[in-house]
């Protein structure tokens, strides 16, 4: 076992309804912004306007929860109800400041380029609908961890999005049909999701509609058994979509199968421990 330390913990942080502050404009600062309104946060932008970047513009112009500032950061007042801070500026000086603050009021910051003022990293993110994965080089190479982002996002299985979001689904009716926290009904429900998970592939999973869940619960759950796509209902998968299946070099199809099983259950035990 190799030895522990040196790392960061990676949290799926949930801010639906939470209040942050973001303090610029520029391009980091847009990109800050996406990745809050991605989670559903109130957004409150301090920043002169004559910066501002324009996919903030853009921001600012759709009808996101944002609540703008055409000014500097202007003290203590500022931090009043807000749950965490980003500060994506040019002004070193005015960055250590706003860190100094949030440290004494015990509010989470992330200052942009200075590792040290930050109690957490924004790492790169590939993003399919529910499906998030992120790669933290912990403030040492974020161009690097841009680099590996886009080899991972280049093996992912096609449809890994939508797949988890009928898996999501197909697990909800189950849940409502064998209700129960823990014990051996909680037990059978994983390890019934698991089979499923592992049997189909994952245009398969990605295919799954009402009917075809509702019968798989008939056919499977209720008879202890795992019935294939085509005993459920599932059309070709090749009419999934009229952009053909592509290859990726080096990597035998068996494998990709593989690692849609192995992901599909893997993100239905996470979210299960969460």
């Amino acid at each position: 076992m190799s030895p522990l330390g040196g790392g960061s913990l990676l949290l799926a942080w949930q801010l639906k309804g939470k209040h942050v502050l973001i303090v610029g404009g520029g391009d980091v600062a847009s990109g800050r912004i996406e990745s809050v309104l991605a989670a559903d946060a109130h957004v409150t932008l301090i920043t002169p306007s004559n910066g501002l970047h324009p996919l903030t513009k853009c921001f600012l112009d759709g009808p996101y929860n944002i609540t703008y500032h055409d000014r500097l950061f202007g003290g203590v007042q500022d931090l009043a109800n807000v749950d965490l801070v980003l500060t994506a500026i040019d002004d070193v000086v005015q960055s250590r400041v706003i860190c100094s603050l949030c440290r004494e009021l015990k509010i989470p910051v992330n200052v942009a380029d200075i590792p040290e003022s930050c109690d957490f990293y924004f790492g790169s993110q590939i993003r399919d609908g529910p499906l998030q994965i992120m790669i933290s080089t912990n403030g040492n190479s974020p161009k690097l961890a841009n680099i590996i982002r886009r080899k991972i996002e280049q093996n992912l299985p096609e449809h890994a999005g939508d797949a988890i979001i009928r898996v999501g689904e197909l697990r909800t009716k189950l849940k409502e049909r064998a209700p129960g926290v823990g014990g051996e009904i909680g037990k059978r429900r994983m390890r019934w999701m698991i089979d499923v998970c592992t049997s189909w592939e994952m245009e398969e999973l990605a295919l799954l509609d009402d009917q075809m869940i509702r019968k798989l619960l008939d056919d499977g759950w209720e008879k202890n058994a795992v019935p294939s796509p085509a005993e459920v209902g599932a059309r070709s998968c090749q009419t999934y979509s009229a952009t053909p299946n592509v290859a990726v070099p080096g990597v035998p199809v068996t494998m990709l199968s593989f690692v849609a099983g192995a992901a599909c259950a893997s993100l239905f035990l996470l979210a299960r421990r969460r």
